[in-house]
């Protein structure tokens, strides 16, 4: 399939790094938790974490190759998911010095996970491998707040980030400190897709005084596809058929190398 490069945006990794999240949907909805993975990866962890409620949800794994590790995060799927992701008011990030202020219901997603996705990547750090993360939706913020954790304090220097259709996760100062400590990130969004202007650049939550500022991660690459609906517009499946259109070759060799891993493009 070719060798995927690990700095400037590549369309191939996104490719990749779409499917690596579709699977996520996939790991949630099989009872046993199983899903596709690609040729070369072997599953380093799985984890779960805790959305509105305390009700524990498979969300994610790690995946590891001979030189690379993936950390690779589920979006909203639960009636649950989607109450932390309307819980936009902001708390401290507690991850890195002067982190500034991230939203309340997804950060409160991560810290239930962290504990074990931190000793599971520290474990992996002293490999010298090159650490991908990755997520679609609420995954795509769980990947921003994850990377510079990772950074800081599992022993991974400038991750590479590439998120799809992801809402904006914190304030200019979380912005700041994810730009100081993560190497490469890629925002992938559909210009149509409703999520990514979630929540407001300035939001007031109701009957309270306090004003949030958000902003998204750096950096931008704008897609435009619009197949119909909300949910068309957003799915991973509709970012993953709108990527392959400018390289159905990888797309084929994605297929025939690795069976039922990436979405359908039909």
């Amino acid at each position: 399939m070719g060798r995927l490069s690990a700095g400037a945006y590549d369309n191939r990794m996104a490719m990749f790094l779409a499917a690596v999240c579709s699977q996520t949907y996939e790991q949630y909805g099989n009872a046993s938790g199983q899903f596709v993975v690609p040729a070369g990866y072997k599953v380093a962890e799985s984890f779960e974490a805790k959305s509105f409620g305390g009700q524990w949800e498979k969300f994610g794994f790690i995946l590891e190759s001979d030189d690379r590790i993936i950390l690779a995060f589920r979006g909203t799927s639960s009636t649950t998911d989607w109450i932390s992701d309307a819980i936009a008011s902001q708390e401290k990030y507690k991850c890195v010095k002067e982190g500034g202020l991230s939203h309340r219901g997804i950060s409160d997603i991560y810290y239930s996970a962290r504990p074990v996705i931190l000793p599971a990547l520290s474990k992996l750090s002293s490999s010298r491998k090159r650490l991908h993360i990755t997520g679609h939706s609420l995954g795509g913020a769980l990947a921003a707040l994850s990377a510079p954790d990772a950074a800081a304090n599992a022993g991974f220097q400038s991750p590479v980030v590439y998120s799809f259709g992801a809402p904006r996760v914190g304030d200019p100062t979380f912005v700041h400190a994810y730009s100081d400590r993560v190497g490469y990130s890629y925002r992938v969004y559909n210009q149509l897709d409703a999520v990514p202007k979630l929540p407001p650049q300035t939001y007031k939550p109701p009957r309270k005084d306090t004003t949030y500022r958000y902003l998204h991660v750096k950096e931008g690459v704008p897609l435009l596809f619009n197949n119909g609906s909300v949910s068309a517009n957003h799915v991973i499946g509709s970012y993953y058929r709108e990527l392959a259109k400018s390289d159905p070759a990888y797309a084929a060799a994605l297929d025939r190398n690795n069976p039922g891993f990436a979405p359908s493009l039909a």
